[in-house]
């Protein structure tokens, strides 16, 4: 028996999804013309150390994604049953189908041309042989208001054809009439039991007011056509998989744009782009893969949950303990109790060397946020996000990329701006490539592995640029932004062997609840003007054995690289805050520039470790004075110095070195407290 159920009767709206990601990402990708300055110069930027193996990241491949058939557009009207629609009833010339009234069923497989307009009407297929049914829309305008306007119930395949210079539509009504009652189907626009693919060089556009635009219980192909969808719920979704090629799809939809859902085999739930554009506004996530999801070409532009601007985090500053160059612990040599976190309440939802960059906008050490905007991620995938190619545009309520667990960046051009994290996976993100930029974000990127070896990353966070941190980001009610355990990470680590990056924090600008470790490329860490919260903050060993590590900030937390470090490092206390764009300079004593680095914000501490730092020799710093030489994003090369003030002197005389109100222990200041997890320092 059929039961007819209207949409008001269905609840759209999703679970709350606080998508609370870290900011934890590591691109790759020379910056053009960055050579940064003498000692970034002599860097090569390419290292071999990782602190996760490749083989513990899942692979996403394409192969056998389309087949010929899927792809073929081509028809002819001489062996093919036409199809006629006119007002409420429909002609059906030649074999295969019947209609009655507005109804036309398909029982055989061959080609089937649709045209002209009917008002309540339907395309069943039900056929029971094992050929595919090939339908071709050629100027077809389908309204069902009662259910899907094309219902594929049975076929070996179905293969959709939009007829090359054709519009065509399809719409569904507001209340359905339901062929099975017990799974409520079909409940889209456009149903198929069966694999579905859709090709040509016409238009289609999708009205869906009831729940879904187009679904497909198999495997969905998008091979060509251009696309609009828009839907109540859910834009597109396949149980099985999605594949796109070639094809230029709008979805407008106030569930997820794209979407798989198969959880019982780990083979499927894959969503894979290949080429072509997506453009996709959705109420809740763009594209939710439930396995995996690759984008290797393509240009995706994705508004999520209404953007950024939708999320209402706030933030309550807690300042660490007195210690400076520390994490403000205690003074029991104990990690310190986890702050308050913050909330977020919302309704559904291989590497080589280079350059990187991060920019962080953060208020504290520790925060207590309230979120009360919907939570929306840009792209998420229950196993695997994979990113090889294409421009990717992403302004998200909530995460713009999230990974269950991996997430690779071997190529592309991403631009994120993310109202939580940019990049979260919960066990292993690698960059080996492309170009990121998170223009905004409340974390950067996170993950409990991070390595970088590759790519030109930068970052603007308003707490942590760069954290490695425990605990799955995983729906939740009530839940918080970067949610998951921020205590100690077992085998959590950060590994920089590449790559080109800026961070700009008002949170931590590197911030490791493992270790740290840097044997190649060039960071620039812009941290944070409040106390509680410092441009380097590691938890573990902070190992320096090659690379460029420049990092300003406040004096209050401040910490360098440890003495397991075999290249030597300095750390710099001034008395006074000085303003941002002021120039530190550090040069020997025949004049030789080892650093000229003017920071974004204002600073009163900054950390530089280089291979420009020879031990027994001695240096001099200077604070104001002017360059000639060539600026990239603060660091110059080339040219010649003006002297300004003259801060301190200091020779090389170990692996840490310290200028001004330095003590042991690698803190600045008179600190009571230390680093977090740290050892309490000696004379602190």
């Amino acid at each position: 028996m059929k039961r007819k159920i209207t949409n008001k009767s269905f609840n759209i709206k999703k679970a709350v999804l606080p998508l609370i990601i870290s900011a934890m990402v590591l691109s790759a990708c020379t910056a053009p013309g960055a050579s940064g300055s003498a000692a970034v110069s002599s860097v090569s930027g390419a290292g071999t150390a990782s602190a996760v193996s490749t083989t513990t990241v899942s692979v996403v491949s394409s192969a056998d994604t389309f087949t010929a058939e899927d792809e073929d557009a081509s028809w002819s009207s001489t062996n093919a049953t036409a199809i006629a629609f006119s007002g409420t009833s429909a002609t059906v010339t030649g074999s295969g189908a019947t209609a009655k009234g507005g109804v036309v069923t398909i029982s055989a497989a061959g080609t089937y041309v649709v045209s002209g307009t009917v008002t309540n009407g339907q395309v069943v297929v039900d056929t029971k042989n094992d050929k595919t049914v090939r339908l071709v829309l050629n100027g077809a305008d389908i309204t069902n208001t009662a259910g899907s306007a094309i219902y594929v119930k049975n076929a070996s395949k179905a293969v959709l054809i939009l007829a090359d210079g054709t519009k065509n539509h399809v719409a569904d009504g507001s209340s359905y009439t339901f062929d099975d009652t017990e799974a409520e189907e079909p409940d889209a626009a456009i149903f198929s039991k069966s694999d579905l693919s859709i090709t040509g060089n016409g238009t289609l556009t999708v009205d869906a007011v009831f729940r879904d635009g187009i679904k497909c219980k198999d495997m969905l192909r998008v091979a060509g056509g251009i696309i609009t969808v828009n839907a109540a719920d859910c834009g597109i979704k396949g149980r099985d998989g999605i594949a796109v090629k070639a094809a230029d799809i709008t979805i407008n939809a106030k569930g997820d744009g794209l979407k798989t859902t198969n959880d019982k085999d780990a083979k499927k739930g894959t969503i894979n782009v290949l080429s072509g554009t997506l453009k996709i506004t959705s109420g809740d996530d763009g594209i939710d893969a439930q396995t995996t999801l690759l984008v290797s070409d393509g240009t995706i532009n994705i508004l999520s949950g209404g953007g950024n601007t939708q999320s209402t985090k706030t933030h309550t500053q807690e300042n660490g303990g007195g210690g400076m160059f520390g994490g403000g612990g205690p003074m029991d040599g104990n990690a310190p109790a986890p702050g308050n976190m913050p909330t977020t309440d919302g309704t559904a939802k291989d590497l080589t060397a280079a350059s990187a960059t991060i920019i962080n906008t953060a208020t504290d050490a520790s925060t207590a946020t309230t979120d009360t905007a919907i939570s929306a991620n840009g792209i998420k995938a229950g196993t695997a996000v994979q990113i090889d190619g294409g421009t990717l545009t992403i302004d998200s309520a909530g995460d713009s990329i999230n990974s269950g667990n991996s997430a690779v960046i071997k190529g592309g051009t991403l631009n994120l701006t993310s109202g939580d994290d940019g990049i979260h996976a919960d066990t292993v993100l690698q960059i080996s490539g492309g170009a990121l930029t998170i223009s905004k974000s409340y974390e950067g990127i996170e993950s409990s592995n991070i390595t970088v070896d590759n790519g030109n990353i930068r970052i603007t966070s308003s707490d942590d640029g760069v954290n490695i941190s425990g605990g799955s980001d995983g729906s939740s009610v009530n839940g918080r932004p970067g949610q998951g355990d921020f205590s100690a990470v077992e085998n959590g680590a950060l590994t920089i062997s590449g790559g080109y990056m800026v961070i700009d924090a008002d949170g931590d600008g590197l911030d490791s609840n493992g270790s740290i470790s840097m044997t190649g490329g060039t960071v620039l860490v812009n941290g944070p003007t409040n106390a509680g919260n410092g441009a380097l903050d590691c938890n573990g060993t902070f190992k320096m054995t090659g690379g460029v590590l420049v990092a300003a900030g406040s004096l209050g937390m401040a910490q360098a690289p440890d003495n397991t470090s075999t290249q030597n490092a300095v750390m710099v206390g001034l008395t006074t805050v000085q303003q941002a764009g002021t120039l530190v300079h550090i040069q020997d004593a025949s004049g030789k520039d080892v650093l000229t680095f003017a920071p974004s914000k204002t600073f009163q501490s900054l950390v530089l470790c280089s291979p420009a730092l020879v031990k027994g020799t001695t240096y001099t710093v200077y604070t104001g004075g002017s360059s000639t030489g060539t600026a990239q994003d603060g660091l110059y090369t080339g040219g010649s110095y003006t002297a300004g003030t003259q801060a301190d002197s200091f020779t090389v005389s170990d692996v840490i070195s310290s200028v001004g109100s330095v003590q042991a222990g690698n803190q600045m200041g008179g600190g009571m407290g230390h680093g977090g997890g740290r050892t309490k320092p000696q004379g602190g």
